[in-house]
């Protein structure tokens, strides 16, 4: 069975407990849920978006509320803008309030960013720079992607069952350093008085060393193995990168280190995804692996992921992007939301039966044969983003045992 543990507590939380009534923010379902008197309270700040990142959002935000209010946990969300949303309100896609409420919040929620509307936009005031702002202002720099293969879902992959099924790994991404924050960057001439574009790759020891220490906690949690994914043989941050991984690897005997140059790792990836329990490697080549990996599942619908730091709260949101072609349709896969909300409360909050009621409630729903469209086949029931929500939530409430189907 896949693995939605994720197997990995980095840096520390606290945890608490359960009694019975209805469930004060129901939706139009009607479920009925245990309540535990109140015990905790966390603060989340909500980071909706833009395209369909306010649809999912206000599902994850639901769930998040029901599964906390079975374990005595009671959420204050505060809703603010990011991205597009955020250039439309303020003229910037990070405003200061955004960075400040997110920052003295327990943990932060992120759906989606981006959009047509705001593409030709110049480099500052794009989506993508307010994403890139958020993760350096919450010192978040190591990114936790799961990629594992549903059971329910093995089919949906575009790989062979034989090659896809049993698929658990970890891609562990340095996320606030490399080649998306190096400088020199910019544009100049060259020598023939052509325009040119150059960025810059580079890694002090300290940000190789803290997010190998992360890729050896991950994989001690899990099966013991970490592939340390670089292009040695051509860039010299790669040379420091390799030489500095294994200078950590000493630190833990117990996990069996393997280092693979980028481009081989993309091809393994395809021919034989089982090989791999725990990746770490840099900015830019954990965004096109992780995002590669995401596809052995089936859909990138699928997947959560968390971002996290030193201090402070973590970010958590899916993988996929705001998907503005479909925005507004209710057609959008809620569930790497949902999970994404899952990994907030595991990693985020160190609610571990929190995070285990939502895991279970989406098997349980796919294992009840609902499907969005990214992940729908022949004898399963198509539905759309709102309803996938709900039953999601209808599983929450049930808290039936998870019978693992095919």
């Amino acid at each position: 069975m896949a693995c939605l543990g994720y197997n990995v507590r980095l840096f520390k939380a606290t945890g608490f407990p359960s009694r019975p009534r209805v469930h004060p923010t129901r939706r139009a379902c009607s479920i009925r849920c245990a309540v535990s008197p109140v015990t905790k309270r966390y603060n989340i700040t909500l980071l909706p978006g833009d395209g369909i990142g306010p649809e999912i959002m206000a599902i994850a935000k639901d769930v998040l509320s029901l599964a906390g209010s079975q374990e005595g946990i009671e959420f204050q969300f505060k809703e603010m803008p990011v991205g597009g949303a955020a250039l439309d309100l303020t003229g910037v896609p990070l405003p200061d309030e955004t960075l400040s409420i997110a920052k003295q919040s327990d943990a932060v929620l992120l759906a989606a960013i981006g959009g047509y509307k705001w593409d030709k936009n110049e480099k500052h005031l794009k989506p993508e720079t307010g994403l890139l702002q958020l993760r350096a202002g919450l010192g978040a720099f190591a990114n936790l992607r799961p990629a594992s293969v549903f059971p329910q879902l093995v089919d949906s992959s575009t790989l062979k069952r034989e090659v896809a099924e049993g698929v658990d790994l970890m891609v562990v991404r340095e996320l606030t350093g490399g080649i998306y924050f190096g400088m020199p960057r910019g544009f100049g001439t060259n020598e023939k008085g052509e325009e040119i574009g150059f960025n810059t790759e580079v890694y002090a020891t300290y940000e190789i060393d803290r997010i190998a220490r992360v890729g050896f906690e991950t994989a001690r949690r899990r099966r013991g193995k970490l592939c340390s994914v670089d292009k040695a043989n051509v860039l010299e941050a790669s040379i420091l990168w390799r030489k500095r991984v294994t200078a950590i690897a000493l630190e833990y005997p117990d996990v069996e280190l393997s280092h693979m140059y980028v481009d081989n790792a993309a091809m393994q990836l395809i021919r034989d995804p089982k090989q791999f329990d725990t990746i770490v490697t840099n900015n830019i080549f954990g965004d096109i692996l992780s995002d590669e990996a995401s596809m052995l599942t089936g859909s990138i619908g699928m997947l959560p992921s968390a971002s996290l730091g030193e201090s402070g709260p973590g970010l958590f949101e899916p993988i996929h992007g705001s998907a503005p072609d479909i925005a507004g349709q209710d057609k959008a896969n809620p569930l790497a939301m949902v999970l994404s909300a899952a990994m907030l409360l595991r990693h985020g909050l160190g609610e571990e039966n929190a995070a285990k009621k939502i895991e279970n409630a989406v098997l349980e729903t796919l294992n009840r044969g609902f499907r969005t469209g990214d992940i729908f086949s022949s004898g399963k029931k198509l539905v759309g983003c709102k309803e996938m929500g709900e039953e999601v939530l209808r599983s929450v409430d049930s808290e039936r045992p998870i019978a693992v189907l095919s």
